[in-house]
């Protein structure tokens, strides 16, 4: 049996709550976890896991075990990664998870400053609207947007992003363009963005002067993920209220136009949020750096 590999399985299956989970997000086989959880069960002559037909729970000595395991995997982890960092390269697989505009239009173009700096580091980059379970999951970090609501995680900010609502040049000469938002819920189709888990569409905001308005309409379409939001508009189905980032070159070209350009909201934040008791890698470390720079110059 190899203790070490076993170890990390047997860590992989309590974090992810099941051995279907841990072997997809270890790219072993099913029957291999098993195999080396009962090869570990055995050597050390304890009971770490209860398993039934429907559920999968930690005993009392698995999770003194896992506690223990944990401390020393991250001792090892640190002690290759400080022969890396001394040779001035981190090395190895990180695993970050971001929505569809944030990839295209920020990370992807910029990838390969990155790997020009740590060309032995992988990049896992899961692409998606939805939120994950960066446990389960076993995700390094995720870039979410917004107010702070997972308060178990560790967080860093990355930057702010101003808002544009435009539209395509052929939406406005049919239908005109707005001089106030409470027109666009009278008189305008709108392209609408809902939350990929709750199917609530994400309500647009404005403030000019004080005053605020919210327009929260499901539209004549609506959409639950970014770059389809982006294409919508680029049809000209209608206008949408998004990230200047996401539109900025398609303003350029001519392929959007904005409008009103006096109503801004206040500017959305980014983090970039990590599992708090779990080993930062040095990987993952400069991985995060990275982002802090490359969100530092966003729009």
């Amino acid at each position: 049996m190899n203790q070490l590999l076993a170890m990390r399985v047997f860590a992989r299956v309590v974090e992810a709550g099941s051995f279907t989970k841990a072997a997809d997000s270890l790219n072993l086989p099913k029957t291999s976890v098993s195999k080396l959880v009962a090869e570990l069960e055995e050597h050390l002559g304890v009971r770490l896991l209860q398993r039934t037909t429907r559920r999968l729970t930690v005993t009392a000595d698995g999770m003194a075990y896992y506690e223990r395991a944990s401390t020393l995997m991250a001792e090892l982890d640190d002690l290759d990664g400080s022969f890396a960092s001394a040779q001035g390269r981190p090395r190895g697989r990180v695993r970050v998870d971001v929505g569809g505009s944030v990839a295209c239009m920020l990370i992807i173009p910029a990838l390969a400053d990155f790997h020009g700096r740590y060309p032995d580091i992988q990049i896992d980059l899961g692409v998606s609207d939805r939120p994950v379970d960066l446990i389960s999951e076993n995700v390094d970090c995720v870039i979410r947007g917004g107010p702070l609501t997972e308060m178990t995680l560790a967080a860093r900010p990355l930057g702010l992003s101003s808002w544009t609502t435009c539209a395509a040049p052929g939406y406005l000469a049919r239908f005109g363009t707005p001089n106030h938002p409470r027109e666009l819920e009278k008189h305008h189709r709108i392209v609408s963005y809902h939350s990929a888990r709750t199917g609530r569409v994400m309500p647009a905001r404005f403030e000019r002067n004080g005053e605020k308005v919210e327009v929260k309409e499901r539209g004549v379409v609506s959409v639950n993920e970014s770059n389809a939001h982006l294409a919508a508009g680029l049809a000209g189905l209608g206008i949408i209220h998004t990230f200047n980032y996401t539109v900025q070159p398609h303003l350029e070209r001519g392929d959007l136009v904005p409008i009103l350009q006096d109503w801004q909201p206040p500017r959305y934040p980014f983090h970039v949020l990590y599992p708090p008791n779990r080993h930062l890698s040095n990987r993952v470390r400069v991985f995060i750096d990275w982002l802090a720079e490359l969100f530092g110059s966003m729009g």
